[in-house]
């Protein structure tokens, strides 16, 4: 048992690993080859790069020296160790890749800038069910989270349209029309990105309320409990048609956790009545916490 929780660490960090990849090659594969500047820091270190030479991951990891700073004081030590780890493994990641990837993977811009933003949304989105971050707009957007009920998708996308913006001054080499293009494309990124990013975030916390109907009321609550440790709460109703008291079990569970569930109704009673329901919503210990 006491190894658990280092497991338990393993796995979190192999998440957020392969949400960086997601992320890293977004940029290196998609975005990059194509001039196509998107936000947060990698979007500064992209202008930066197309205007020097200077590698993104290099910009990116000196920039978020100090914003890492921020993080640890605001959001807690705990999220300050992944994002340091963030920060120092999607440096790396973005330096090998865009090393090793000279040439976009798909010809068409405009489609380059939707795989890309797909990508980089889904990565950012793994990231933060792990309460990880890449650093940058990131932290912003995780702590207008804590305090606000704004999703970070929303955040960052506010955040990030001056930094695509300033592409204009920076590629130079392009007619004004095709830097105007180039913007553009940046803002469909984006746009998808933060899309990506919240449809990520919701189907890890949608819910469910459920009400169980069955005479074996005590032994599907008990295993609910035992089980799947979640709270239960078990009321009085009546029968209209039979006349006939019965219990009724009710339990808030996240969506995933929903099949465990009828499998344990099935193994007990197999004529229980269940009723499903999804939730805007669920507050309290276990589920989300109500920001003011």
């Amino acid at each position: 048992m006491k190894f658990t929780p280092i497991f338990k660490a393993a796995r979190i960090y192999t998440i957020i690993i392969f949400g960086l990849f997601l992320y890293s090659l977004s940029w290196t594969a998609f975005l990059l080859p194509h001039k196509i500047t998107g936000g947060g820091v990698s979007g500064i270190g992209a202008l930066v790069y197309y205007a020097t030479g200077f590698p993104v991951g290099y910009t990116y990891f000196l920039i978020n020296i100090g914003l890492i700073l921020i993080a640890i004081k605001v959001l807690g030590a705990n999220f300050g160790v992944k994002t340091i780890f963030g920060v120092v493994a999607g440096s790396v990641l973005l330096s090998v890749l865009q090393s090793v990837i000279h040439l976009p993977v798909v010809e068409d811009k405009l489609l380059s800038a939707i795989i890309g933003g797909i990508l980089s949304g889904v990565g950012l989105g793994i990231i933060f069910t792990q309460g990880g971050s890449t650093g940058g707009t990131d932290i912003i957007a995780m702590i207008v989270n804590k305090y606000r009920n704004i999703s970070p998708g929303r955040v960052i996308l506010m955040c990030d349209v001056f930094i695509i913006g300033s592409s204009f001054l920076v590629l130079t080499e392009l007619v004004p029309v095709k830097r105007i293009e180039t913007i553009v494309y940046g803002y469909v990124a984006m746009a998808i990105t933060a899309y990506a990013i919240d449809a990520v975030l919701s189907g890890s916390r949608q819910s469910v309320q459920m009400f169980i109907f069955s005479r074996k009321y005590s032994e599907i609550a008990d295993r609910i409990t035992s089980q799947i440790n979640r709270g239960v709460t078990v009321i009085d109703g009546t029968g209209w048609y039979t006349k006939e008291n019965q219990k009724v079990v009710v339990t808030l569970v996240r969506k995933h956790e929903a099949s465990s569930i009828y499998k344990i109704i099935k193994e007990i009673d197999h004529d229980a009545f269940v009723s499903v329901a999804n939730v805007m919503g669920v507050y309290g210990q276990g589920f989300e916490r109500i920001r003011s």
